[in-house]
């Protein structure tokens, strides 16, 4: 069954994290500005005020279209340039770090603002040269909105020199993982919300299952059409997976504690997130992942920069010390409806084991990586006795021991 409230959310993520919407938007908003600006120069205010004001006034056409023309190339030289930054650093970006990451910078609203800026200027000058007539009246010239245009140019000119510094910066390794790590850690803040572990409830019988509609990952449910679902059929759910995890179409993404109509199966696939690639919005994990992924490209022999596996490392540490004291809630309870909805989440042994090891597997012959473990194990440790913390700490030790 169609859930257009999904569909809804599928697309607007798709649209506002496309490097074309705000470019478009402010396009269109500059286009309208030059109809309304040249509409005014037209009006009578707009001539009146013309003739009250000497150095409004243009002598000519050509001199106006000069202008413009100028202002034109000048422009569009700005655009390709920039476009052509946007896209060196995305090349560099997905060769040195991940390609995962790009949207990261793709995502940046700095850049789409500058970028759309410079596509709305574009806009508004090929809509004002349109308007240019051969009159021998300066009034019948579009003054007012060849001055604005002026404007727009020497604001263009200084958002060009603040997007390199920014660009510039953007690139850099440290920059992009405190983004990653901002990103995670409020979508933590938002999904980890009790304070107390709930305990681990058991599956309950049935063989009643209801399977994927299609391949992806599983990336959690609609938590209210869920619990709307269960209430109307007086049903349990328990969701088998942890976010995150690929599913085949056709395997079981839930068991269900009564036998439900092929319709109700239909409402409960709709109102679970099976999706074709991962986001930190809609699971946190994939942030620590991505974490993971830029220490290891970051350490591998072409890259040999273990200064950046470790400024993730230690990002990743303090995304531990928030999930130790805060957990996701697991259990959904109805008591007057006798509902549950369970879902499995990832175990905070869980998180360390996929995150920290894989690092350590690739990077446990350098000094540097093991001098930094070794004193983020110690701390960590101190926080919260867990085997898999011990178990590495412990290697780290006799590494670093027998050499």
């Amino acid at each position: 069954m169609f859930n257009i409230k999904i569909w809804i959310k599928d697309k607007y993520k798709k649209i506002v994290n496309s490097i074309a919407f705000y470019p478009a938007i402010i396009a269109f908003a500059f286009l309208v500005l030059s109809y309304l600006s040249i509409s005014f120069d037209f009006s009578e205010t707009g001539q009146h005020l013309k003739s009250q004001l000497e150095w409004l006034k243009l002598k000519d056409a050509s001199t106006a279209r000069s202008i413009i023309s100028t202002v034109t190339a000048g422009i569009i030289s700005l655009t390709v340039f920039s476009f052509s930054m946007v896209m060196i650093v995305l090349n560099q970006t997905a060769s040195q770090m991940s390609n995962r990451i790009l949207n990261e910078l793709i995502g940046s609203r700095y850049q789409q603002v500058v970028l759309g800026f410079y596509v709305g200027t574009i806009v508004y000058l090929l809509f004002l040269l349109s308007s240019i007539r051969d009159v021998d009246s300066g009034l019948q010239i579009p003054v007012l909105s060849t001055y604005l245009l002026i404007l727009f140019t020497v604001i263009d000119v200084f958002l060009f020199i603040y997007f390199l510094h920014y660009i510039t910066q953007a690139v850099k390794y440290e920059v992009i993982i405190r983004r990653i790590y901002r990103d995670t850690k409020n979508v933590l803040e938002n999904s980890c919300t009790v304070k107390l572990q709930q305990p681990d409830t058991p599956a309950f019988e049935s063989n009643f299952f209801v399977n994927t509609n299609l391949s992806g990952v599983y990336e959690g449910f609609d938590k209210d059409a869920i619990i709307s679902i269960c209430r109307e059929n007086k049903c349990s759910l328990y969701f088998l997976h942890t976010p995150g995890t690929f599913i085949l179409k056709g395997l079981p993404v839930a068991k269900v504690s009564e036998d439900l109509p092929d319709e109700v199966c239909e409402k409960i696939q709709s109102s679970v997130y099976v999706n074709e690639s991962e986001s930190i919005s809609e699971n946190f994990f994939y942030g620590f992942r991505q974490l993971t992924e830029v220490a290891i490209k970051a350490l591998s022999p072409g890259i040999n920069d273990p200064a950046t596996a470790i400024e993730s490392l230690r990002s990743l540490f303090r995304l531990f010390e928030y999930r130790i004291c805060n957990f996701p809630e697991s259990n959904i309870y109805i008591k007057e409806e006798n509902v549950k909805i369970i879902s499995k989440e990832l175990t905070f042994g869980k998180i360390f084991s996929d995150t920290v090891l894989p690092i350590w597997d690739y990077g446990k012959n350098d000094r540097m990586i093991q001098n930094e473990l070794h004193n983020l194990l110690l701390q960590l440790n101190d926080i919260i006795h867990i085997a898999e913390v011990s178990k590495l700490l412990l290697e780290v030790v006799e590494t670093k021991t027998s050499k």
